[in-house]
């Protein structure tokens, strides 16, 4: 018979492989602090998010013991924060001690990884309230140091430090915080921190419906190649947003749909809300999406609210739009696109309008508003001046007959007899182009690799030259001697 594993071992064993990847990571850290490389600290800090789910209050408790003096200021008020242990993990806690002999290091790189392990830990524990009390304190810690090889440890801290106050609600109150920081980092000229920062102030002004001031900030803050991916993507998707609240579709479509198409395809909730806002719009700007967009995998459920109000637009019923808006009303206003659908009214009537001139090639101002269903007193009247409306921007080509109250549509002409086949290809060429031009900026090369092998050579030469050197000092002081 197989023996049957004892469940109580389970986080033991996931304890004691969690403490040597932290040490191997702390190994990492500090090889990248001493050669001045950036990209090590970044490995480490991709490696610790792989390790979230191994956390235990012992494997931190052992790490701080690991890689902070005990007794110091540091160690002290990061032991605070972490919840009392209870009898299993100190069993685990003191299995792995004896194993492992503390090892002490004095580097701010270190220190700040120690902030950011502790704070992960709490978020992810759901104390938000030791959490604030951490990320303040790393913060604080954060503006003494002046290193590049901090900034890519300080990103993070600044996103979980937003996050904890966001959890909180209490999001108002580091905005000041945010904006001292921002600038700190732009004269420190932490281009990585300046992404971030800028970010999540943009998230920190939307949060509160405060549009006009994230444009004005966006606006003249610093802009430069971006560093980071997913923080780019989230720059896009704010721009977005700002820029369908100031009606500035074409844009919006833009950016959204960038967003999404650059988005990892792990960040499936970060997908879908960029999804949400390009759908929308689309239909301000007078499109249908097509049926794919909403049968994405991992989308459907969530996409769903938004497929029948796309139906709605698309049939340009008025009463199925009401339907829908009020039906899914709760998830709207928790989308906070309820403001949006309220625009998309118009857009509905005039879909139904450009149905009925197709149809029809005549047909009375009655019969109009009978078929767009309008509930206003005076019917007849809305309907005219929504014919003359849309025959004004372009929408239906048709004239009004005032004095008998029809609505006489024109014959529809061969459509490839304009020029709008051939903006339609002009604005797919400038897609593919842009896109390869994108993709060519994201390659990226090792530094110098092509020199390499001269500079070891030379190296070796030097280093050659400098003991030939040595070595006859030597001789002659000997000789002097």
């Amino acid at each position: 018979m197989k023996e049957t594993p004892d469940p109580a071992s389970a986080p033991s064993n996931s304890a004691t492989s969690a403490a040597p990847d932290l040490k191997e990571i702390a190994s990492l850290i500090e090889t990248g602090a001493y050669a001045r490389e950036v990209r090590r600290i970044a490995r480490a800090i991709r490696l610790t998010m792989a390790l979230r789910r191994k956390l235990k209050t012992s494997v931190v408790s052992a790490f701080l013991n690991f890689a902070l003096t005990p007794g110091s200021e540091a160690h002290s008020r990061l032991s605070s924060y972490l919840p009392k242990e209870d009898d299993h993990e100190m069993e685990v806690d003191t299995a792995t001690s004896v194993v492992q002999a503390p090892v002490k290091h004095s580097l701010p790189e270190l220190e700040i990884f120690s902030y950011l392990l502790v704070l992960i830990f709490l978020i992810d524990q759901k104390r938000y309230s030791e959490a604030k009390a951490c990320s303040s304190a790393s913060i604080a810690r954060l503006k003494n140091i002046n290193r590049r090889t901090v900034d890519v440890l300080a990103s993070r801290l600044y996103f979980y430090y937003s996050l904890s106050y966001e959890h909180t609600g209490d999001l108002a109150e580091i905005r000041g915080n945010l904006l001292a920081l921002h600038q700190i980092a732009t004269l420190r000229h932490d281009e990585l921190g300046q992404e971030t920062l800028l970010n999540l102030l943009l998230r920190n002004y939307l949060h509160y419906n405060l549009y006009d001031q994230a444009e004005k900030l966006r606006s003249k803050a610093p802009r430069f190649e971006a560093h980071s991916n997913q923080q780019f993507c989230r720059y896009l998707f704010y721009l977005g947003k700002i820029r369908t609240i100031q009606l500035e579709y074409t844009d919006a479509k833009e950016s959204l749909l960038q967003a999404a198409r650059k988005a990892p395809i792990a960040a499936l909730c970060f997908r879908i809300q960029c999804t949400k806002w390009a759908v929308i719009v689309r239909l301000l700007l007078g499109e249908i999406p097509e049926r794919t967009v909403f049968m994405q995998k991992g989308m459907e459920t969530a996409l769903r609210p938004y497929f029948e109000l796309t139906n709605a637009v698309r049939i340009g019923d008025l009463e199925l739009f009401k339907s829908v808006a009020e039906k899914f009303s709760e998830t709207f206003s928790l989308d906070r696109t309820q403001n949006l659908i309220v625009r998309l009214r118009h857009n509905v009537i005039r879909t139904g309008l450009r149905n009925i001139s197709i149809s029809y090639s005549r047909i009375s101002l009655t019969d109009v508003a009978k078929k767009l269903r309008l509930d206003s007193p005076n019917p007849v009247a809305d309907a005219e001046s929504i014919v003359s409306k849309a025959i004004r921007d372009g929408a239906i080509d048709a004239t009004i007959d005032h004095a008998k109250g029809w609505m006489v549509s024109k014959e529809t002409g061969d459509i490839y007899s304009t020029n709008e086949p051939q903006m339609a290809f002009n604005s797919r060429i400038a897609f593919c182009l842009n896109m390869h031009n994108e993709a060519v900026r994201a390659l990226r090369f090792p530094p110098n690799s092509h020199k390499e092998k001269e500079i070891a050579e030379k190296r070796r030469e030097r280093q050659q030259q400098e003991q030939e050197l040595a070595k006859h000092i030597a001789e002659e002081d000997d000789d002097e001697f």
